[in-house]
């Protein structure tokens, strides 16, 4: 798992959490724990969800209708913290960073307001809940262009979804590359048990980290190459839970930003002989993440929103955006034990010039403020920039794949513009999104002619589509389907030899896939959601650089059961308004 920091490591942070994280308790041992499910509602036959399993029940059709609401409020605002001890100024959800959990049982609605307090200088911003359906609520998915406009600086907006699936995600920005500048945060909605366990621990961010203000970053990569731009910058640490220290040596001659060593590490309870719930989350803008425990075996219960059929592990490898639920029982050692927790960026994969991030593990009876002495697993890095062998990832409730309708072949590929920028190409097109003109409203009213530049692709009535990804380029992409979870068919070296498929009677099912460098894979999804959902590379600089899609479903259905609400175009009012008198520097593909 490569060499561990050399930097001093001690474990009493030399900055205050609130100095660190703003009001965050993630990353401490005050950090919540969270319970099977929330009992502060109905619980027919003894759970929320009643009779339903996660080996008998389809998550995709019979989703439970529970009545419950959850309800949070989120104000937007800047701040300056300093998660490795590099003093920076970010983007805070109530101050947070990471920000705070959502939290819902399976088929609770969840309703967020959101209020754009963002100042010196103010910015539109949107919340997309990574990995939900929105069967019901295409317009409330939280991506400004698509389903909305941008929520204006000082104004508000409430979206409510229902909690269709169940497992760990995340929520976060879509305005441009906002969400690398901090805006983030957990989402748990429990649901149906694939495997027991004790504890759950709660979310385990994953983050890269940039010290440079992400629209200086997206300014850069934007920048022509002959004026200096530079399309793939490197992050300068990596965190876990918002949490890292920092080798203030290192610092470019010159930078006279307060930078404190050893802020600081994130730390974790185990209990002795007891197994705990893991919720892994890459919340980066660009590194691949592989994550390990000294001395502990993982069993995998989860990738993304879908349970699976466990199996054991030592190495998990996570692409921006993609989660994995593990399970670790604290029998590794005596209850006095400590051990190191690793997550570190794959340099054969990312650009890192500190890659490795440590977080320490304590059994009930260790000293807290001790750094553990354990040894790292020996598992080199493949280097093929690629999740687990498809073979090991079966899901737990099966669904085998049918015979598409049509089948598509998509390109990613790069271009030097006339202008000299660098912009990445899906299908021919680097994106390049209008705020004021959302397609899903504009698809509603029947208006299905739009740009090039908006690269909408429309398989109109199809039943299923098939999505062949070729990927002759020599940086790996995780590419994310909003609205579906992709069933995966095949993923390797070259492009799809064009029959191989594995388990065609369960493939894996996702929200994001890696796709390797030189590489393919073959993805389909059933058309059962009218809508226009995103599909894209979740790394934050490729996409802000147009390596994105919307894949427009069953046009004629958008708003047939139930129209778009009157608030959706309210929010493009606003940002008229807005327009009108501030410009908007959209510099990138905007979303």
């Amino acid at each position: 798992m490569g060499n561990v920091v050399t930097t001093a490591l001690g474990t009493v942070g030399a900055l205050t959490q609130h100095q660190t994280n703003g009001a965050s308790l993630w990353g401490t041992l005050s950090a919540p724990t969270f319970p099977f499910f929330l009992t502060n509602n109905p619980l027919p036959s003894g759970f929320p969800w009643g009779l339903l399993t996660a080996a008998g029940s389809n998550p995709y059709t019979q989703a439970p209708n529970t009545g419950v609401i959850r309800s949070y409020d989120f104000t937007i605002s800047r701040g300056s913290i300093a998660p490795d001890g590099y003093q920076k100024d970010v983007l805070l959800i109530n101050g947070q960073f990471p920000g705070p959990a959502i939290e819902a049982n399976w088929g609770d609605v969840i309703q967020v307001t959101v209020h754009n307090q963002i100042t010196g200088p103010e910015e539109g911003t949107a919340l997309h809940w990574h990995g939900f359906l929105q069967k019901e609520t295409p317009w409330f998915d939280g991506v400004p262009s698509v389903g909305q406009c941008p929520i204006a600086p000082g104004s508000s907006f409430t979206y409510q979804f229902r909690a269709s699936l169940y497992g760990t995600t995340w929520y976060h920005s879509h305005y441009s590359a906002q969400y690398s500048g901090g805006l983030l945060g957990p989402l748990i909605v429990h649901g149906p048990k694939n495997a027991k366990y004790d504890i759950d621990l709660g979310p385990v961010f994953l983050t890269d980290y940039y010290h440079t203000e992400y629209f200086k970053i997206v300014e850069e990569i934007m920048k022509p190459l002959q004026s200096g731009g530079n399309p793939r910058p490197a992050s300068d640490n990596n965190l876990i839970n918002g949490k890292m220290n920092f080798d203030c040596s290192t610092v470019a001659a010159g930078d006279t930003t307060p930078c404190t060593n050893g802020a600081g590490i994130s730390k974790f309870k185990f209990t002795t002989g007891k197994t705990h719930r893991l919720r892994l989350i890459n919340a980066g803008s660009e590194g691949i993440q592989r994550f390990s425990i000294d001395g502990h075996n993982m069993t995998v219960i989860a990738n993304d929103f879908v349970p699976i059929k466990p199996y054991t592990t030592e190495v998990v490898t996570l692409g921006i955006g993609q989660r994995a639920d593990v399970l670790v029982t604290a029998t590794a050692g005596n209850s006095q034990s400590a051990w190191w927790m690793r997550s570190n960026i794959s340099t054969a994969c990312s650009k890192a010039n500190q890659p490795n991030a440590l977080a320490a593990i304590y059994y009930d009876k260790a000293d807290t403020n001790k750094a553990p002495t354990s040894t790292a697993w020996n598992i080199p890095d493949p280097g093929t920039c690629a999740n687990d062998d498809l073979s090991l990832t079966v899901p737990y409730f099966p669904i085998s794949a049918a015979t598409p309708s049509i089948t598509r072949t998509m390109v990613i590929d790069f271009i030097t513009n006339a202008t000299g920028s660098f912009l990445w190409r899906l299908d021919g097109t680097s994106a390049r999104v209008n705020y004021n003109n959302p397609v899903l409203l504009l698809a509603e009213q029947g208006n299905l002619t739009y740009p090039d530049e908006w690269n909408v692709k429309n398989f109109g009535t199809n039943t299923t589509v098939r999505v062949v990804v070729n990927n002759p380029t020599p940086a790996s992409h995780p590419m994310h389907l909003h609205g579906h979870n992709m069933q995966i068919l095949s993923e390797g070296n070259g492009n799809w030899d064009g029959t191989t498929i594995v388990n065609a009677n369960n493939p894996q099912r996702r929200d994001v896939q890696l796709v390797r460098a030189n590489g393919h894979f073959v993805m389909q999804y059933d058309l059962d959601n009218p809508g226009v959902w995103p599909f894209h590379c979740h790394t934050a600089w490729h996409v802000s650089g147009g390596l994105y899609a919307n894949f427009m479903e069953r046009p004629a259905d958008i708003g047939k059961d139930t129209s778009i609400p009157m608030v959706m175009k309210q929010t493009c009012t606003d940002w008229v308004k807005y327009t009108n008198t501030d410009v908007v520097e959209q510099i990138d593909s905007g979303v």
